[in-house]
């Protein structure tokens, strides 16, 4: 990431660069080396991590412009969570190209009037780049659905995950077709374990 690359010593920057140069990826931004239909997790932070998204007002509006930004692009989406300084998508994509292309308006918009709101204007840059991992199977999709739910508890800014009402934990709860004996027999069966580590700290 790049608040990461910055700590390097230039000898060890050359050496991130040379390696992503003879793997095509891009130089300074999380590589999206599949780009068709299907199944992904979706990751995007503020930048630096530091928390932006700060206020239950103004990620209650973030949810909503998400979810919609999302449904605009024909996504199924089947977990998020927002918190105060990323969010995390499960969802069923067209593509990757429209995500981008979504994303970056969403972000490029609310960048600009988070830093108006905040009298930061030419001062802070709001986003990084998000990441994408694709569902490998039934087990990698659940542990993903679980690690989003479990995520405020996770970083400590709850002590029970029904606490928290900016994530998807309630449109299962609340079913009367999931319910929360549901979600009980999916954790215990497909238990998160140490997804994200690494890179959602």
């Amino acid at each position: 990431m790049a608040y990461d690359y910055r700590q390097l010593t230039a000898a060890e920057r050359e050496e991130v660069l040379r390696q992503r140069r003879e793997r095509g990826y891009p130089l300074h931004s999380p590589p999206h080396p599949f780009r068709d239909k299907g199944l992904y997790f979706l990751t995007a932070s503020n930048y630096e991590h530091v928390p932006i998204i700060a206020t239950p007002e103004r990620r209650t509006e973030f949810e909503t412009r998400l979810l919609a930004a999302l449904r605009d692009i024909e996504t199924e989406v089947f977990g998020w969570v927002i918190l105060p300084n990323h969010y995390h998508v499960l969802g069923d994509f067209e593509s990757l190209d429209l995500v981008s292309s979504a994303l970056k308006q969403l972000h490029g918009s609310t960048s600009r009037e988070w830093n108006l709101a905040d009298g930061q204007t030419g001062q802070r840059r709001v986003w990084y780049k998000f990441r994408d991992r694709m569902i490998r199977n039934e087990a990698h999709f659940y542990r993903a659905l679980n690690y989003i739910h479990i995520n405020p508890l996770k970083h400590g800014y709850i002590e029970d995950v029904y606490d928290w009402p900016w994530s998807s934990l309630f449109n299962y709860a609340d079913d009367a077709e999931y319910g929360r004996e549901w979600l009980r027999e999916k954790w215990k069966s497909y238990p998160p374990g140490d997804f994200g580590k690494g890179w959602d700290e």
